[in-house]
């Protein structure tokens, strides 16, 4: 388990297994998987990971797309006319306009992600179980042992998940307006590594008392990834806010 919180009388809090760590690592280089232990075997080795982790591989990015196609939306930066190109999105615009004509924009957009995720869903779960019954897997051992993923999209939903994804890194992503927040957060969260990392008595106590914990041998690798973690927890306006007390005379810390 990695160890991140510490809350409770009885045991630390909700720290990270196995499965769940497996479950985040989607992709990594190979010299990285090298000093992950068993958690970065299947890169090694070229297995798959567990069903849990695979659904949540899917999970992740189908709630991306239409996170970011609802964001899009509603923000201008994208328009219902663009998305129109996308087969996914087109299909169930279509079917929206037919039967309600009149329905006010902000509607639509909500009833058009709503019926996406579904669409999208229902043929995960229809191809998986085909699948997995096709294969029938009965230990992680065979899971791992199968050359694809057994939770997967049948190619025609993968096709139309792959040209949606595409349409948001041409359109949404790389909008002038969402390249100057990822480069004002990338400046935030790099100044905040540095300053913490230049003096520990700027982070918090518990986070000063955990460092002060650490093995002589471990001092520099444990701060890096205890300061790592501490900036990995916060939400963006709380390291904005962060960031500010740090810097700005005028905030109070």
């Amino acid at each position: 388990m990695d160890l991140l919180e510490e809350r409770y009388a009885a045991f630390p809090g909700l720290n990270l297994t196995f499965e769940t760590r497996e479950g985040i690592l989607k992709h990594c280089p190979r010299a990285r998987a090298e000093s992950l232990g068993e958690v970065g075997r299947r890169f090694l080795d070229g297995g798959q990971p567990g069903l849990e982790a695979q659904v949540a591989n899917l999970a992740d990015e189908i709630a991306y797309n239409n996170h970011d196609v609802d964001d899009g939306l509603r923000s201008g930066l994208i328009t219902v006319e663009q998305l129109g190109e996308c087969a996914l999105f087109a299909d169930q615009l279509a079917l929206v306009r037919r039967q309600w004509p009149d329905i006010p924009e902000r509607r639509l957009v909500h009833e058009l992600v709503r019926r996406m995720i579904n669409q999208v869903v229902s043929d995960l779960v229809a191809t998986s179980r085909k699948r997995i019954l096709e294969f029938n897997p009965e230990t992680i051992d065979s899971v791992r042992a199968v050359r694809h993923p057994l939770v997967s999209l049948s190619d025609g939903m993968q096709h139309q998940h792959l040209d949606l994804k595409r349409f948001l890194g041409r359109n949404l992503y790389r909008h002038y307006r969402v390249q100057r927040m990822s480069h004002k957060a990338e400046r935030i969260v790099t100044a905040l590594f540095a300053l913490f990392m230049e003096n520990e008595l700027l982070l918090p106590h518990d986070v000063q008392d955990r460092i002060a914990g650490l093995a002589p041998d471990r001092n520099v690798a444990g701060r890096t990834r205890l300061v790592a973690d501490y900036i990995a927890g916060m939400t963006d306006r709380y390291a904005i806010a962060e960031y500010q007390r740090v810097t700005d005379p005028n905030q109070v810390a």
